[in-house]
């Protein structure tokens, strides 16, 4: 009986894990190298859309910066350089 519990609870947390990484929004990709300072791929940059950072409620860039939302996270880099000032993960 203890070796069916055992079973049983092992699959339900094998299933519980996989069932939390499918739960990702589409679009999703998790970024840990983006920090203040690390300068972006270009290709990453790129596919980032251009925020309004007012109707974000995001603080006014500084001149030569941009806000984009680049899979999901708010990144406000250097447009010249792509170089992270501030980052707002999503930790979905």
């Amino acid at each position: 009986m203890k070796r069916v519990l055992t079973a049983a609870l092992a699959a339900v947390v094998t299933l519980t894990a996989a069932g939390a990484a499918l739960a990702q929004p589409p679009g999703y990709v998790r970024h840990d190298e983006w920090k203040h300072g690390y300068q972006m791929r270009h290709e990453d940059w790129d596919r980032g859309a251009r925020l309004d950072w007012r109707a974000h409620h995001l603080r006014h860039p500084p001149r030569g910066y941009e806000w984009r939302e680049v899979d999901g996270n708010y990144v406000l880099a250097a447009a010249a350089t792509g170089v992270i000032a501030s980052l707002i993960a999503n930790n979905h």
